[in-house]
Parts: C-alpha cells; sequence; structure tokens
C-alpha cells in the first residue's frame, strides 16, 4: 500500500482501537494519537469521557447507532440498540443515580435513571420491579430484557437524555473523541 492511502486508510480508525494512550505508528514522521495523550496537542475538551459502564455484560455489541434527528420534531434514532445475550438477560445501571421512571411507554416497559447533573438513562423493553425513588449503584442490576425491540434478536434500547436533548450513550462508555495526526518525537 502506498504511503499516502496507508496515512488515509490509518485516519479512518477510530482512537479506541489504539491502546489507551498509545499511539498508531505508521510512518516515519508520524503518528496517530488519541486527543486528550500527554503529548497530544492542546485541543477543546471531549463532550464527556468514559466514565459509566455498559448496561449488559459481557459488553454488548451495537446493533443500531445513535442517529438522532435534524429537527426534535423528526423520526431518528435517539439511542442505541445493544445485543442481549438472551430475552431475559439483567440490565444494569451504567452509572449511580436515583430511578426516575417506571412504568409503559406507548406499548412498551421503560425504565429511566436520573444521574444527576441533568444526565438520564432509559432503556426498553425492561421489567423491573424497583419504584420510582429507588436509589441505584453503577452496575446494580435494574431489571431484565424483554422481547420485542429488535424483531430478530434480543437487544435493549438505551437513551440518553442531557436536560432535553438526546445524546449518544457510547459517549460514556467508548472513547469517541477523533485521532489526531501528530510528528513523531525525534
Amino acid at each position: 500500500m502506498k504511503p499516502p492511502l496507508r496515512l488515509a486508510a490509518l485516519l479512518l480508525l477510530p482512537a479506541s482501537l489504539a491502546p489507551a494512550g498509545e499511539p498508531l505508528a505508521f510512518g516515519p514522521a508520524y503518528s496517530v494519537q488519541q486527543a486528550g495523550h500527554p503529548r497530544a496537542a492542546a485541543s477543546p475538551p471531549a463532550a464527556a469521557a468514559p466514565s459509566w459502564q455498559w448496561p449488559l455484560a459481557p459488553r454488548p455489541q451495537v446493533l443500531r447507532d445513535f442517529d438522532p434527528p435534524p429537527k426534535p420534531w423528526l423520526s431518528g434514532h435517539r439511542g442505541v440498540d445493544l445485543g442481549a445475550t438472551a430475552d431475559g438477560a439483567a440490565v444494569t445501571s451504567p452509572a449511580a443515580g436515583t430511578v426516575s421512571f417506571v412504568g409503559v411507554v406507548v406499548d412498551r416497559p421503560v425504565i429511566t435513571i436520573d444521574h444527576g447533573d441533568g444526565l438520564r438513562s432509559s432503556f426498553e423493553p425492561v421489567d423491573s420491579t424497583l419504584a420510582a425513588g429507588t436509589p441505584v449503584a453503577a452496575g446494580q442490576v435494574i431489571g431484565t430484557a424483554l422481547p420485542g425491540h429488535c424483531t430478530a434478536v434480543p437487544c435493549v434500547h438505551w437513551g440518553v437524555r442531557r436536560g432535553e436533548d438526546y445524546v449518544n450513550p457510547l459517549q460514556f462508555v467508548m472513547d469517541l473523541r477523533p485521532s489526531v495526526l501528530l510528528p513523531l518525537d525525534t
């Protein structure tokens, strides 16, 4: 592969493919590093660094990505669909918080956790015995996955809101910051 093509191909790789704090070397003069690395140039901070836990174990496959609509009233996918190992799989709170809602929305059982600072996680379809006002710890089971959201495989829809805006839940469990091209130290 020619160097410019190899460079272009590596620039398309997400930073999360590199081991934490390690650059992806691809030539004599440059490396791809994760933003925030000690040698990285100053840049605006990311919206959120990964600090939560995955709500399903083992780490689930993302079956459908976050795809918010351009206008709040239009259709879109305001969360992510995570593959569950089976219907009935345990769903856990990704961070500490307080249950703010348990009930049926349209035709699906939903549980919402208020994590503070304006952040709320919602999961559907999830059966839960918890009541609104119940405090939960990070990693605590909040319910079980029910069939019905994804047609062919067991899954859970996970949405996160900051205030009234939906945000990508994956930013709380993965490093989604872009790779930064920097010269190698000589």
